[in-house]
């Protein structure tokens, strides 16, 4: 299994435990991506685990699959889903623990308890997988991406328009609102579907003492760091400033000197931590995306900007946002998606 890219990483990664079931065997290519995560968990659910690990690939074998205890370094999402995937086809009973509990790995083992998994736990960082012979066919509406959601709140505020998002599921949001909170976006739940009102005044609000506020990233029910980003971006339109401390990944900030060339005041104080100072005027550029949601946040940039802004490499925008040039012409943006 070779992966090309971020995107095939994800969908291939997803699939191991089920290559290594039916052939006893799988090699990864890993091109750059970390598979440390998802080997070390895969060896926990695998009886005979062989495994030849190198700097570029890694070598799973097995003769069966069984239950084990797991506990996951990190709260991986994508860890957290191969193993349970893996788990509820495996002999006997597997714990994860430390297990991601976003929305979306919830939505996964409801899924897979529609098709006879067993699965305790749901919901919380500890999960208790009784594995099962086989599972059935079925049919399953997959939730509303929470992420995607903020996204079009952000997008709402900054370019003073007002939204309504349909298909929401407001329980999703709350980690959400206490960010957004802070940046002062005002936005309203309203059964299943969220109102962002027009012509807001985005006025950061400060901490006790008037000390500047920080938005920071957590696991599941903290602020996503999928939306860091965003957050970054649509604090360059308010009033104040605040820091924005991405915990969890090492290169999510790296993007903001495009922003800057735009006209943000932004200071980068390391890899995790940057200062924002708004609101500034900002000024269509050409860029590149570098990541989903920095990609996203240059979209959300460029149509508060002043003059064209061309944003390349633009399939990783897509990766997490499906059509967004048609959505968002539909809500009376001009975006035309050409060919480079």
């Amino acid at each position: 299994m070779e992966f090309a890219n971020v995107g095939e990483f994800r969908q291939n990664a997803a699939r191991v435990f089920d290559r290594v079931r039916r052939t006893g065997e799988v090699v990864i290519l890993r091109n750059g991506r970390p598979v440390g995560l998802l080997v070390a968990a895969d060896a926990e659910t695998i009886d005979s685990f062989r495994v030849a690990a190198q700097r570029t690939r890694a070598q799973l074998a097995a003769e069966r699959l069984r239950g084990a205890y797991i506990f996951l370094d990190e709260a991986s999402v994508t860890g957290t889903e191969n193993v349970l995937m893996a788990a509820v086809l495996a002999e006997g009973e597997t714990v994860i623990a430390n297990a991601a509990s976003e929305p979306h790995v919830q939505d996964l083992c409801r899924f897979l308890v529609s098709l006879g998994a067993r699965i305790d736990g749901i919901g919380s960082n500890v999960l208790v997988v009784h594995g099962v012979d086989r599972l059935s066919g079925g049919e399953w509406r997959i939730c509303p991406d929470h992420i995607e959601v903020a996204s079009f709140v952000g997008l709402g505020a900054v370019t003073e328009g007002e939204i309504v998002i349909e298909d929401v599921v407001p329980e999703h949001m709350v980690g959400v609102w206490h960010g957004f909170e802070r940046l002062g976006i005002e936005w309203h739940a309203e059964g299943s579907s969220v109102r962002v009102p027009g012509g807001q005044e985005l006025v950061i609000q400060d901490d006790l003492g008037a000390q500047i506020p920080k938005i920071e990233d957590g696991p599941w029910p903290a602020f996503p760091a999928d939306l860091t980003s965003i957050a970054l971006a649509v604090a360059t339109q308010a009033r104040g400033t605040v820091l924005v401390f991405e915990k969890m990944f090492e290169n999510r900030l790296f993007f903001v000197d495009k922003l800057v060339t735009m006209g943000a005041r932004i200071i980068l104080c390391d890899p995790h931590r940057a200062v924002v100072n708004g609101p500034t005027r900002l000024y269509g550029e050409r860029m590149e995306s570098p990541d989903i949601r920095a990609g996203m946040a240059m979209l959300i940039a460029g149509l508060c900007a002043e003059g064209r802004s061309t944003i390349g490499n633009i399939g990783q925008i897509d990766r997490g946002y499906e059509r967004i040039d048609e959505r968002l012409r539909a809500l009376g943006a001009s975006i035309e998606r050409v060919e480079a």
